[in-house]
């Protein structure tokens, strides 16, 4: 699964790397002093969200830049690494998945609801498959053409098809 946070924080983690690189080149003694800061940083909790932790990478990372005394380099490299973290934390790239579990009676029955699915949505995915006797069950990664869900109505009332259900999933791993 795909974690957009993650793929964000990628990108943040990299131009602040490049910040403190920056500042380090320019003296041995100052590249010296932050080996040292930059290895009693220790995390008591647990960080959930990848983004957090750029953000405090971040801050560690201009505390260390304003003590040495390179103040543009910590104005600029500030504006520049908010800037491009507004862009990217912004943008939606993808319609919202959604996941569709049918439960059909056979496979011509489930044969229909897929082909019925593939019609009334954007893209449609077999994401797992349960057979037993006279029970299929299926569950799918939908990404929805529009946001009215009747077709979830047509569907269940399918011959052959005992229910089927829609829910909403964000694509991450937590909330």
């Amino acid at each position: 699964m795909y974690s957009s946070s993650f793929g964000v924080t990628l990108i943040a983690l990299t131009m602040i790397t490049t910040v403190v690189i920056l500042a380090v080149t320019s003296n041995v003694v100052l590249s010296l002093g932050m080996v040292g800061a930059l290895s009693i940083v220790r995390f008591r909790t647990a960080i959930k969200e990848p983004l957090d932790i750029a953000f405090l990478f971040w801050s560690i990372a201009v505390g260390i830049v304003l003590a040495a005394g390179m103040i543009p380099l910590a104005v600029i490299g500030s504006v520049v690494i908010g800037v491009i973290l507004l862009v990217f934390v912004n943008k939606k790239s993808y319609v919202n998945p959604y996941i569709v579990v049918i439960s059909c009676e056979s496979h011509d029955s489930e044969i229909k609801a897929k082909d019925f699915l593939d019609k009334q949505v954007q893209r449609c995915v077999v994401k797992s498959k349960t057979a037993q006797k006279g029970a299929i069950e299926l569950n799918m990664e939908i990404r929805m053409k529009e946001e009215n869900t009747d077709f979830i109505n047509i569907l269940s009332e399918m011959d052959g098809v005992n229910s089927a259900v829609l829910v909403s999933y964000n694509g991450e791993y937590m909330g």
